[in-house]
């Protein structure tokens, strides 16, 4: 009678999370494409490796100017609705691209101003539905696992696997064309996140935005598991950049890759991601939050390693897809431990905190990797993120036992 009626739980659960899956699925497909034709318009209005890199850089700064300002707010709003308006938001950006690309007057700054205004909605969005994971299927360690791995699964098919070659295909047919789709997927998203069932607003009062923000930087800080894993995203996330921002252009001039496949090649890291996404539950039982990180450090140091040292793109795509397991596994081992050990008013401060050192140390290695490449080669940000990344696996690995 228990194994029934935990079977009916389950199946009420995996119900309740299915628009918020399929949402995921559908409008990061649109982002796949936009993250492999924004670097490849980038690269076709300038060579020069610093400014190819702000691109990238902009996807990140937003976290740094809004992030938590904008967590502060999630944790007072409607969370489905800050979720729908922000889906909207960036259809409409991406729709004013569109339009100047096909009249012909989309420039770098351009580019750079609308990746900016699609990542400070993204702010909202990403701390609104990692906050709403737990009120739906509570904070139990395998169902957040689970519903977190299916959820990074899904975003590392659409980002990864189908949203890239759609972009760099689409981008050789037409410029606007993967921009377009992107902002279709928005409003698809918005549709499906309107089915999401309606969750208690947070219980966080309204104190003023700043006492706000530092009560989540508070927890953070204090909570010695959180705090560990906060800094290392951020330097997982910033070696990442140190060498995917300017890797377009080690694809193309290195790699020798054509426009058309480089988005196959990003796809890639998708198949190591599915995987382990999928798989998350098994995976990481048995290995605190902090050992999967110490462990995905490690993984992304090798897979970078590779690709600089032997040069070739067959040997790249099979390093790229080890990249990705680690990737995967990362973000559900650093979602499920915010989501567990943050309480539901503090969620969304705590989610953007997290995204301020992520997000924010990426961006900043975005800016490093192209000033690399630029005094020392392109080979160089991929022999400069290693080096971070093993420092910060010795450095995140619990080394006392784990109770």
């Amino acid at each position: 009678m228990t194994a029934a009626k935990d079977a009916g739980e389950r199946a009420k659960i995996d119900r309740r999370t299915i628009p918020l899956l399929a949402a995921t699925g559908i409008s990061v497909t649109g982002d796949g494409a936009f993250i492999s034709a924004a670097p490849l318009l980038a690269a076709a209005l300038t060579r020069d490796p610093v400014q190819v890199s702000l691109v990238t850089a902009a996807v990140y700064i937003p976290w740094l100017l809004f992030g938590l300002p904008a967590g502060a707010l999630v944790d007072r709003w409607s969370r489905k609705r800050v979720m729908v308006l922000a889906d909207l938001f960036r259809a409409v950006v991406l729709a004013a691209l569109v339009a100047l690309l096909v009249i012909g007057w989309a420039s770098l700054p351009v580019l750079v101003v609308v990746v900016l205004l699609v990542g400070i909605a993204q702010c909202f969005f990403d701390s609104a539905a990692q906050a709403v994971i737990p009120t739906i299927v509570g904070r139990d360690k395998d169902a957040l696992a689970k519903v977190n791995g299916r959820y990074w699964a899904l975003d590392t098919v659409g980002r990864s696997l189908l949203g890239p070659p759609l972009g760099s295909s689409a981008f050789g047919i037409n410029r606007a064309l993967p921009f377009a789709a992107d902002a279709v997927s928005f409003l698809a998203s918005a549709l499906l996140v309107r089915r999401l069932p309606d969750t208690p607003r947070p219980d966080g009062d309204h104190e003023p935005i700043l006492s706000a923000v530092k009560a989540g930087l508070r927890h953070l800080l204090h909570t010695r598991e959180l705090r560990v894993l906060a800094f290392s995203m951020g330097a997982y996330n910033g070696a990442f950049n140190i060498a995917m921002a300017p890797f377009v252009l080690y694809a193309t001039d290195v790699l020798d890759v054509p426009n058309a496949a480089y988005g196959v090649l990003l796809a890639m890291s998708a198949l190591g991601g599915v995987v382990a996404g999928w798989q998350a539950g098994p995976l990481t039982r048995r290995m605190s939050y902090r050992q999967t990180m110490a462990l995905v450090h490690t993984t992304q140091a090798a897979a970078w390693a590779g690709i600089a040292f032997t040069g070739n793109p067959w040997a790249a795509g099979l390093f790229l897809a080890l990249l990705g397991a680690g990737s995967s596994l990362s973000s559900v081992a650093v979602g499920s431990a915010r989501q567990a050990l943050t309480p539901d008013h503090l969620l969304g401060r705590v989610v953007s905190a997290f995204r301020l050192f992520g997000l924010g140390l990426a961006g900043l290695g975005a800016l490093a990797g192209g000033l690399i490449a630029s005094t020392w080669g392109l080979t160089a940000p991929l022999v400069a993120a290693p080096i971070v990344l093993l420092i910060a696996s010795l450095l995140t690995w619990p080394y006392k036992r784990q109770h």
